[in-house]
């Protein structure tokens, strides 16, 4: 089984997990990357990535080779899937593209090969669904003449402290000596920092359990800012009180979007109901945070005293200071309040304004200083051009007698210009 340096890898799914993956492998490994959207290949074959997570130069500077054509895979003695695992209108697992994925695989498998799947799932997928999946398309045996394994990616969009390489990475193999296979390609990149999980299925749930405490951790704080916005405090202020002691977890109140946090925990409340067990803590959190945007529009249209106003949105990505826009709970603000009769312009400066159009209908406006001031600034996002804001820019984009309602407390510290109001989260 062990094949040590004479391993052709080909990771399936090109986005914000497949690819820096791909090009740290690619150092150690013949590596080609395969993503169906040929636009996709296109921009990374000119050595462009849109998502902002790898620079022009390491893609130059690389060796892997990009495709859209399941044939230049088929060389490939490991398979590494990294495709998108959402949920669909009624927060339920949507497997098209891992079923996809699995598909394309099926007519390329050859005996002794070995698919790893990193898309996030609940215990059970990658050997009940996706081997039974491969081996119909294959005609091959799953555990005889190919193998499963299952690495949970975690990578953080934007993240520049926590890549690929500086994580512990957790792998698992359909038997041991899949495990230790993929524990040496894995340890290529992380430098040895590997941790092997007993089974498949236990590395399944560590990942799913992973986001979904985060994703409690981040309701109780929104919850708590629901509570202190009753009495008049700043969460800031409080958590900032609390963070002194030792073992407080310091998580922070706001919008909880994404592909992770504010999807994962329905995976696995889905494993739960399907087992006859009802997920109390798990979709209470979810409940609270899908909540928020709706809470944070009262607030504001309570502070601007629910007149038509004009808002300026600061923000649209689901994090800072990358340009992914998937489940962007800043367009759900933005249409709260539009519902509530305010007209809201949206700014960022890191997201794709044709994205921006085809996801949410919503038009960004490209240069900041050429909106004429509004009546409510929202900082909805912390991306890093926002945080430099003085006083003075923020005097100019506002109103006599304006609202900054600063959600991610980014100029809590800020002395405002005489008039202009404040509320925080």
């Amino acid at each position: 089984m062990a094949k040590g340096a004479n391993e052709k890898i080909a990771v399936i799914g090109l986005g914000y997990v497949g690819l820096p993956l791909a090009l740290a492998l690619a150092r150690s490994y013949p590596v080609t990357g395969f993503d169906v959207s040929k636009s996709r290949i296109a921009e990374l074959q000119r050595a462009v990535d849109r998502s902002g997570e790898v620079d022009t130069a390491m893609l130059r500077a690389s060796t892997m080779t990009f495709t859209d054509a399941a044939a230049d895979i088929r060389d490939a003695s490991v398979y590494i899937v990294t495709v998108p695992t959402p949920v669909d209108e009624e927060n339920k697992p949507d497997l098209g593209a891992l079923t996809a994925a699995c598909a394309t695989l099926g007519r390329v498998l050859k005996k002794g090969d070995v698919v790893v799947f990193e898309s996030t799932v609940y215990p059970g997928i990658t050997e009940d669904f996706c081997g039974p999946a491969m081996e119909a398309a294959s005609n091959l045996i799953c555990g005889e003449d190919f193998f499963l394994g299952y690495s949970p990616e975690r990578i953080n969009p934007g993240d520049r402290e926590y890549t690929v390489e500086r994580i512990t990475k957790v792998v698992s193999g359909q038997t041991p000596d899949v495990a230790q296979r993929l524990a040496t390609i894995y340890g290529h990149v992380t430098n040895g920092n590997i941790f092997v999980a007993k089974d498949i299925k236990t590395a399944e749930a560590a990942k799913v359990i992973e986001n979904a405490q985060r994703d409690i951790n981040i309701a109780f704080v929104n919850e708590l800012a629901m509570i202190c916005n009753k009495i008049g405090l700043s969460t800031h202020d409080v958590l900032a009180a609390a963070k002194t002691k030792w073992n407080f977890l310091p998580f922070t109140p706001g919008l909880v979007g994404g592909h992770c946090i504010g999807v994962d925990p329905y995976y696995l409340a889905h494993l739960a109901r399907s087992l006859g067990h009802e997920p109390e803590v798990i979709l209470s959190g979810r409940r609270i945070n899908e909540g928020m945007s709706g809470f944070i529009a009262e607030q504001i249209n309570k502070h601007l005293g629910r007149t038509p106003s004009r808002i300026l949105m600061l923000g649209l990505t689901f994090t800072e200071n990358v340009p992914d826009l998937r489940n962007s709970k800043t367009a759900d603000l933005v249409r709260h309040l539009t519902a509530m009769g305010h007209h809201v312009d949206v700014h960022d400066p890191c997201a794709d304004p044709d994205e921006a159009q085809k996801e949410y209908g919503l038009n960004l406006h490209p240069v900041l200083n050429e909106i004429a001031p509004a009546d409510c600034i929202v900082g909805a996002v912390r991306h890093e051009a926002y945080c430099e804001f003085t006083a003075e820019v923020l005097g100019a984009q506002v109103t006599d007698n304006g609202l900054i309602a600063d959600l991610k407390g980014m100029w809590r510290h800020i002395e405002m210009p005489p008039g202009v109001r404040r509320w925080n989260l």
